[in-house]
């Protein structure tokens, strides 16, 4: 499974613009040869929250239109990020994944607000947890968002079901970089699979954001990593690793459910 994760500075308030972006990196980076690829967390209108009551995306109209387009034109898998999206007198963070036939197959709410942006003042949180789905090479995945990170509970759920990739799509600051990676390879080792952290970049005027987007194999080993500007990540994920992995660690036959409240 050939993997492309796009790290790139998200302009506040400015979908148009950012959908423009996207679009030239698809242009410039995606090839016959890739099957998947992974955007980062609310790339439509950033982190504008106090202006998120007019421009998030009503029930997701244009987002997933804009996506499903570019899944079809490029015949490949979308790991879509996540958006602000207006939903049941709401407005909530939402993920989704669109496959090569411009099909939504997944779709999921954060969970977790994040307190220290003021999150919960303007967003509503999710009400379910992530489950897994499949990509059209069969692969089970999970796709979870930012401060999700720090819940390894929520990873849980999909990954006892068979998910073999998880995906953490994410606007990560710098301040907390270490956290990121060394949490991203947690869920990793505690899982036996490989995680996508994607994260963006740049400065927005309030924060500045890590970067250091990667991929982790089952091992927790960190297989690729970018820097903290904009750049993109090119591997084949071979996912005989992970079960190789339950196999040589199998925690989730060892786990003592009954004892657990």
């Amino acid at each position: 499974m050939r993997l492309l994760v796009l790290q790139f500075k998200i302009v506040p308030a400015n979908v148009q613009e950012n959908e423009d972006h996207i679009y030239r990196l698809f242009k410039q980076h995606v090839t016959e040869k890739i099957d998947c690829v992974v955007l980062p967390e609310m790339w439509n209108n950033g982190y504008a929250l106090e202006d998120l009551s007019e421009l998030a995306d009503k029930n997701a109209v244009r987002s997933t239109q804009f996506i499903r387009d570019l899944a079809i034109k490029y015949q490949v898998d979308i790991i879509a990020g996540s958006i602000s999206n207006k939903k049941d007198n709401g407005i909530y963070n939402t993920a989704f994944a669109v496959n090569n036939n411009g099909e939504i197959i997944n779709s999921y709410d954060k969970v977790h607000l994040v307190p220290m942006l003021n999150e919960p003042e303007f967003l509503n949180s999710g009400q379910e947890v992530p489950s897994q789905f499949y990509l059209s090479n069969n692969a089970q995945a999970t796709q979870i968002i930012c401060y999700d990170l720090r819940f390894p509970e929520l990873l849980r759920y999909p990954a006892r079901n068979g998910a073999q990739i998880a995906f953490y799509v994410a606007q990560w600051p710098e301040a907390r970089k270490s956290h990121w990676r060394s949490l991203i390879q947690a869920r990793a080792i505690e899982n036996d699979m490989f995680v996508v952290g994607c994260n963006s970049c740049g400065d927005d005027g309030e924060t500045v954001y890590a970067g250091h987007s990667m991929v982790v194999n089952p091992n927790g080993e960190i297989i690729s990593e970018l820097t903290h500007e904009e750049g993109n990540i090119e591997l084949d994920l071979d996912l005989n690793e992970v079960t190789h992995q339950r196999r040589a660690i199998p925690v989730f036959e060892n786990l003592r459910k009954e004892l657990y409240k």
